[in-house]
């Protein structure tokens, strides 16, 4: 129901004589709640939503007066309850998030009561990117053949999502092969504004994977929570959150010919990390921000994660209106986004003193260079002139250094390929992959990599057998438009076929490398390299036996595909040689600013926008194949390896119980600084010899068919056990060991971290975990706090959490806990000996991050009473952890309402 709260519902004129009604932040100015006129962009679009949302239950008048009065630089102790308009899912998370919902219905059924409460209250559109490998490439017919490949091994979980589909009337699928779910939100499911009941409002949006972000490129509020937040949002929760800063990030001058989009955006990613903007809005204006095209604004925004930003945004003006029409967008539509922005003084991007930020970051696009990022960090950004030097020292430096420890015989080594004329050395590069929603969105650089390849062909050049060569498209628009522009043939002549439209080798579904070159790598111990236009580059994210990855612009990405190895110089030294002999240079191959904008205009062409998401269910025949169960309620499999009923609502009790001190716990693992997603919860190969691989091969599951973790997370009982078992995670309770083991205490045994989380389980012991700095960046992965939460972690007590994780850990009834400054598990010479203990956790006494007592009690008898925080942020945080979890909290309430 419309309200008209400060006289704020009012009319605004749309082309064409038609009118709307629309929530005025120019009118609550007015009414004399606040300085809205001086508000950030970002804040003012959130503050539509609280006004409008208003209901004197969930959001009060409060809220709209807390926001309304943001001030750049006060202490952020006020939550907003934020309602998005819809909500985007990708398939990893989006089929665990299908089967928490299904679980509930099955648990309400269970009750005797309607299953029919449980149903998303917004729009929800699941696209399915991620379960597509590059098993094949190189060749014209990879493309289907991939396809095909990942149909027959993801049919039960595609069987699940048009279950899905039929059950929850306001979910949406979008089905394999049709792009990534960043490029498709982009080009199509964004409409700008949106309509209900003749209201106009914000097309606002978060999603299950930390890059939903790059929407922010088109002037629309959105970013990446776990699967957790998002279900409890599709049931009608608010997303709350902190009041945050908003750093303004003025971006001046014009970038240099022959700098590309990826260096401007790693670049800004190198700069907003040192700036520390973790957890904060960053908002560009400035001259700089406004002539950039709606893909390289995009492009920047897509990366916000690994600047550590919420949000990376820019507002709407005449190059988002032109990005619209040229996708296909219609004509009506376009208008309505125009007149409403202008109607709520959002058009156009401020200029510096138009708006009061929390700080202000100055980069000057002109000083941009070529740069490229890595070996195992995306904010580690590397300028090319200075590659091979930097790389040539990280073989030798030490593993805590980011190192590879290798000593000078081990440097020079090389093994010999069997069954083939080669051989391979530190700084191969094995796998070069044209990937990941960053960069395969932005016309810009990917027609420049077809314009490499181009002239590459032309002077004769060819790719070495041993690099792995792929193009994995963000949607089927891009190759129309490198088709149209002629380049398509050449990429093909150099092995950059065509190999899916998803997410492959950027979230470690390179797929397999020829096996006799994975068996030289691993016996020669070598660290051999990945070059994609991908932005995270974890370690073993990309492939467990590459242990170089490194970031970079597509047209680069085929530069080093040539070269061969990441140990060169490319600004001085031959990409390699023409028919005659004669040395080639990047600068032969390069090309200029004016050739890439000469062909940009054929990937402005609404028709064929309009062409490929016309139809794109129908005419997807193997997705038609896939047969259809129906009915509310799933009626699950016991014997399925991809999709189980989820535990968490089996025996939940009707009242949460109350919040109590953990004691008697045990030390699970401690871990040092930047471990991420892909460390918890790897969505990578299965190995055999893993808890999670024992599990299948005890189900019938031949190896062959293990498929991902990633495919397999409908099912708990592969999740759990993959809960960190990443083959790069170093346990520090084992030292100079990788993979997931720890020490089972007392008996001191090596177990692999499932095994002896199950001993502690049976024996009632609670786990704590402990971290450095940056837990949990990386993918917003609900799987890993739901595995930490299922293998009996109580607690995570690290240096620094990353946003979502930290979130989610919550949201999974897991306590976390932050270390005052200077204090850490190395300063506390903590070995995993100890027992543990947390008190000042009396409910009702607890609060939002107050301070609460680590007690360790060290095998000799000592003991040791620690102050850290409890990162418990906000009320409503710990509502969800008194309810053991967000899942729980939300159940409860429809339990009672059904």
């Amino acid at each position: 129901m419309a309200h008209n709260l400060f006289d704020t519902l009012q009319t605004f004129e749309i082309n064409g004589g038609r009118t709307g009604q629309y929530y005025s932040l120019p009118q609550l100015e007015k009414a004399g709640v606040g300085s809205i006129s001086r508000l950030p962009v970002s804040i003012r679009i959130v503050l539509e939503s609280v006004l409008r949302n208003y209901d004197g239950q969930k959001i009060l008048e409060k809220d709209i007066y807390n926001l309304a009065t943001w001030k750049p630089n006060a202490s952020r102790t006020d939550e907003i309850p934020f309602v998005v308009a819809r909500i985007v899912l990708q398939d990893f998370t989006g089929v665990p998030l299908l089967a928490d919902l299904a679980a509930m219905r099955s648990a309400i059924q269970k009750l005797n009561k309607n299953p029919g409460v449980i149903e998303p209250l917004v729009p929800v559109d699941l696209v399915v990117d991620h379960s597509v490998q590059v098993d094949f490439s190189g060749d014209n017919d990879a493309l289907r053949k991939n396809m095909e490949l990942e149909f027959e091994r993801n049919a039960p979980r595609y069987q699940f999502m048009k279950w899905g589909m039929q059950a929850f009337k306001s979910v949406r699928v979008v089905p394999p092969g049709t792009g990534i779910v960043h490029q498709v939100n982009l080009e199509y499911l964004a409409q700008g504004v949106l309509e209900n009941e003749g209201v106009y409002y914000p097309d606002t949006v978060v999603g299950t994977d930390s890059h939903t972000t790059m929407i922010n490129g088109l002037g629309i509020v959105g970013w990446g929570v776990g699967g957790i937040e998002a279900e409890a949002g599709m049931l009608g929760q608010p997303v709350y959150f902190l009041t945050p800063d908003v750093v303004g990030v003025n971006l001046t001058g014009s970038l240099r010919e022959g700098i590309t989009a990826t260096d401007m955006v790693l670049t800004i990613t190198e700069t907003l990390r040192k700036h520390k903007v973790v957890g904060k809005f960053c908002e560009f204006f400035g001259e700089g921000a406004s002539s950039l095209s709606l893909t390289d604004r995009a492009t920047i925004a897509n990366m916000a994660p690994e600047y550590g930003a919420t949000m990376g945004f820019f507002p709407v003006d005449d190059e988002t209106i032109a990005y619209l029409k040229a996708t296909g967008r219609s004509d009506e539509q376009v208008e309505t986004v125009t007149a409403y922005c202008k109607a709520q003084g959002i058009y156009g991007f401020p200029i510096k003193g138009d708006i009061d930020y929390s700080s202000v970051v100055e980069i000057d696009l002109a000083s941009i260079e070529p740069s490229v990022a890595g070996p195992k960090r995306p904010q580690d950004r590397v300028r090319l002139v200075a590659l091979k030097e930097t790389f040539n020292s990280l073989l030798a430096k030490p593993v805590a250094e980011n190192g590879y420890a290798k000593a000078p015989s081990e440097i020079a080594a090389s093994v010999q390929v069997n069954e083939h004329d080669y051989s391979l050395s530190n700084g191969d590069v094995l796998i070069a992959a044209i990937t990941s929603c960053t960069n395969t969105s932005n016309p810009g650089v990917l027609l420049a990599a077809g314009l490499v390849a181009k002239k590459a062909v032309e002077h004769g050049l060819s790719v070495s057998p041993k690099v792995k060569t792929s193009i994995a498209p963000g949607s089927r628009v891009v190759t129309e438009y490198l088709k149209a522009a002629g380049l398509q043939p050449y990429l093909d002549k150099l092995g950059f076929n065509i190999v899916a439209y998803g997410c492959t080798t950027c979230i470690g579904n390179s797929g397999p490398l020829d096996q006799n070159i994975e068996e030289a790598v691993l016996k020669g111990d070598l660290v051999t390299a990945s070059v994609l236009s991908g932005n995270r580059n974890f370690e073993a994210r990309v492939h467990p036996n590459i242990k170089a990855n490194f970031l970079m612009s597509p047209p680069l990405v085929v530069a080093f595909a040539l070269a061969g190895r990441v140990d060169i110089d490319l600004t001085t030294e031959p990409v390699g040689k023409d028919k005659e002999g004669n040395a080639v240079y990047l600068k032969d191959i390069w090309p200029t600013n004016a050739e890439v904008k000469t062909l940009l205009g054929v990937a402005r062409d609404p028709k064929v926008y309009r062409r490929l998401y016309g139809n794109f269910v129908e005419e997807n025949d193997l997705w038609m194949q896939i047969p259809s169960n129906s009915g509310d309620v799933y009626e699950w499999d016991r014997e399925s390896t991809y999709i189980q009923e989820p535990p968490f609502f089996l025996d939940l009790s009707a009242e949460p119980s109350a919040i109590t001190n953990v004691t008697g716990g045990k030390s699970l693992a401690i871990f040092g600084d930047s471990i991420t997603t892909d460390h918890i919860s790897p969505a990578a190969s299965i190995k055999k010899n893993s808890p999670a691989g024992k599990y299948l091969l005890e189900k019938g599951v031949a190896f062959e068919d293990f498929n991902t973790y990633g495919t397999r997370r409908g099912n708990d009982r592969v999740m759990l056990r993959g809960t960190f078992a990443n083959v790069r995670i170093k346990n520090q309770m084992v030292p100079g060991v990788e993979g997931g083991v720890t020490i089972y205490q007392p008996t001191g045994e090596q177990l692999p971290i499932f095994d002896a989380a199950m001993k502690y389980l049976e024996a009632g012991t609670p786990l704590f975990i402990f971290a450095g700095q940056e837990y949990g960046t990386g993918s917003s992965r609900d799987w890993a706090a739901k595995g930490t939460s299922l293998l009996g972690v109580k607690v995570v007590v690290a240096e620094s959490f990353e946003r979502i994780h930290r979130n989610n850990l919550v949201g999974m009834g897991v306590l976390p806990c932050q270390f005052k400054e200077g204090v850490n598990a190395r300063t506390l010479q903590l070995d995993g000996t100890e027992s543990y203990e947390l008190l000042g956790l009396e409910d009702p006494n607890l609060k939002p991050q107050q301070d609460v007592t680590l007690v360790i009690k060290r095998a000799n008898g000592e003991t040791l009473q620690v102050p850290v925080i409890s990162r418990i942020d906000t009320p409503i945080e710990l509502e969800y952890y008194r309810h053991g979890g967000i899942l729980s909290y939300v159940f409860r309430q429809l339990v009672a309402k059904a």
